[in-house]
């Protein structure tokens, strides 16, 4: 398998392209509260992700930033993953989307995702929103649609 770009990084190299990237979308606030809740038990598995979800995936040159967003976005509401979805609505914010897009990718979940799901995703959402400094449009991303 060829890669696109990072052929033939280490182990280390990785990590600093990944903690960079991390950095970038996340904030330095939290990862620096990641990195600092880690006990010996999840060492590995931060290294683990900073390593393969941000030094390589994250850093690869296929998607952009925003475009990578959408796709975390759907598959957290898709799957459930409600305690990941509001820091990944922060990261889609720092990556570009605005509130009314992540409002889209919301509803087109609803269609694929079900519509309990997109509720939850709407209503995380409006928290988030309300408490992000320029998320002013939190009352459009909680026009979705009411509890079933």
């Amino acid at each position: 398998m060829t890669r696109p770009r990072g052929d033939g990084l280490t182990d280390v190299e990785r990590w600093e392209q990944g903690m960079a990237v991390r950095r970038a979308v996340l904030s330095d606030e939290h990862v620096d509260r990641a990195v600092g809740g880690t006990t010996a038990l999840t060492a590995d598995w931060q290294d683990f992700i900073t390593r393969t979800a941000w030094g390589d995936v994250w850093s690869r040159p296929g998607l952009d930033r925003r475009s990578r967003s959408i796709a975390v976005l759907s598959s957290l509401i898709a799957h459930g993953h409600q305690e990941e979805l509001a820091m990944h609505l922060r990261a889609a914010l720092r990556n570009g989307l605005t509130v009314e897009e992540i409002g889209e990718v919301i509803l087109q979940s609803a269609i694929y995702s079900g519509v309990p799901a997109a509720n939850t995703a709407f209503r995380i959402a409006a928290a988030v929103f309300a408490e992000t400094p320029g998320g002013d449009g939190a009352s459009s991303a909680s026009s979705g649609p009411a509890s079933p």
